[in-house]
């Protein structure tokens, strides 16, 4: 299959007539989820977008805690789950939430199993450290108000956790929270 540039597609699609290119839409539109997805958001963004954050939160869920079988831990999985709603519905604040349940998710799962192996406490470290950067990039002191007990939240109960895990994401966070908080305890 020939790739074509944008403007030789826009050149291509103004030749049509608006018949056509509905139902150049209305196929495209049954032949992927994506792009059903998509222009979902163009139609219905609201409701669209509240949808895909419903569908994204059970998807990383089902990888921790699925509602019958045993636990997948697919974190790829998880974490695709969250890129696919940021490139949808490109809402920051949504997103970030989507990452700390990640974090979340998996510091339950720990808590609820017992120790697990050093890849996934670097998956979950990451993620952290990830939300934190975000934040930052988007002179997020209001995005870090929202969240800071969540955050805090996910420091204490990793407590017990081995691998330095606990003491990772302590000195992440306290690194970061130094620029939004007068007194960190």
């Amino acid at each position: 299959m020939t790739k074509i540039s944008i403007p030789e597609l826009k050149k291509q699609l103004k030749t049509y007539k608006a018949d056509e290119l509905v139902s150049i839409i209305v196929d495209c539109y049954k032949s992927s989820s994506d792009v059903k997805s998509y222009i979902h958001m163009m139609l219905e963004p609201e409701s669209t977008e509240n949808q895909l954050f419903d569908e994204a939160k059970k998807k990383i869920e089902h990888q921790f805690f699925p509602e019958r079988g045993e636990p997948k831990l697919k974190l790829a999985e998880a974490k695709k789950a969250i890129s696919e709603f940021s490139k949808l519905c490109n809402n920051q604040a949504k997103t970030i939430d989507l990452m700390i349940y990640y974090v979340e998710l998996g510091v339950d799962f720990t808590n609820e199993y017992g120790d697990m192996y050093e890849s996934f406490y670097y998956s979950m470290g990451s993620m952290y450290r990830n939300v934190l950067q975000k934040i930052k990039a988007e002179n997020g002191s209001g995005l870090f108000h929202l969240f800071r007990d969540r955050l805090k939240g996910i420091v204490q109960d990793s407590g017990g956790v081995g691998w330095g895990f606990h003491d990772h994401l302590v000195e992440v966070y306290y690194e970061f929270a130094a620029d939004y908080e007068e007194d960190i305890e």
